[in-house]
């Protein structure tokens, strides 16, 4: 259950309280709304770099986006659940955790956790977040939804059981601060994990797709997020799943 000792105030590190319109700084007063069906933490027009990019691609293709990717699962790996379960599996759950997911999209990852947990995700994108609010009540499911950046996630130090990422952070505006927030918000001993493509599937089917190809064409490659990984992190692992379309960090905070 969310409650106000789990909010923190994304840009100020201020404390929040809960309200029926949404949350609120206690300091200065900052109103941080609920609509839509989730909590409002960032103003679109104050995106900039790569998520500014990558936001308005999202809100463009969000209204297919779920059904291109179960007509490419069930061609490609023979269902989605064979493709998410490549992943998944590697998180360390129970029932009764307190999960969030960061780059949540439509949640579509939430009905193959396997657990009954408390359920956050955060993205960037409105209009993926409009079509996770249709998704989540269609499957009867349950999950608090925030829109914000996972650079300045908007939760106290210590407060999920597990946190995990899949796909996006390879375009993030600053992966590493990233990896550190999803760091700072899990409690100690918690394994986390990041899954996003590889430049096999980065080069060789995005590039190819009309709709998205323009934004996939960068020269540069593709940041090496296992070296974005903190020393002290404890049990890193790194592997290629889905057919080495996709790559697995996991590791554990001390």
């Amino acid at each position: 259950m969310l409650q106000d000792e789990m909010l923190m105030d994304p840009y100020t590190k201020d404390k929040l309280q809960l309200t029926p319109a949404g949350a609120v700084n206690i300091q200065n007063g900052q109103q941080y709304p609920w609509q839509h069906g989730y909590f409002v933490f960032l103003a679109e027009s104050a995106a900039e770099g790569s998520n500014k990019k990558y936001l308005e691609l999202y809100n463009r293709i969000a209204r297919f986006y779920r059904l291109s990717n179960t007509l490419y699962f069930a061609l490609k790996f023979g269902g989605e659940r064979r493709y998410r379960e490549q992943f998944l599996s590697s998180l360390a759950l129970q029932d009764g955790d307190s999960i969030l997911e960061t780059s949540a999209g439509s949640a579509d990852n939430f009905p193959y956790l396997g657990v009954k947990a408390e359920l956050y995700g955060l993205d960037i994108s409105s209009g993926m977040l409009k079509q996770a609010v249709r998704n989540l009540r269609r499957w009867k499911l349950e999950a608090r939804l925030f829109q914000g950046q996972a650079e300045q996630l908007p939760f106290a130090d210590n407060v999920f059981d597990c946190v995990y990422h899949v796909g996006g952070i390879n375009y993030f505006s600053d992966p590493a601060a990233a990896v550190l927030e999803m760091i700072r918000v899990a409690k100690p001993g918690t394994k986390l994990m990041i899954a996003d493509e590889t430049e096999q599937l980065v080069k060789g089917t995005y590039g190819k797709v009309p709709v998205v190809k323009g934004y996939f064409q960068q020269k540069e490659q593709l940041p090496g997020i296992a070296g974005l990984i903190p020393q002290e992190m404890l049990e890193l692992e790194y592997k290629e799943v889905c057919k080495g379309l996709m790559y697995c960090i996991t590791f554990r905070k001390p």
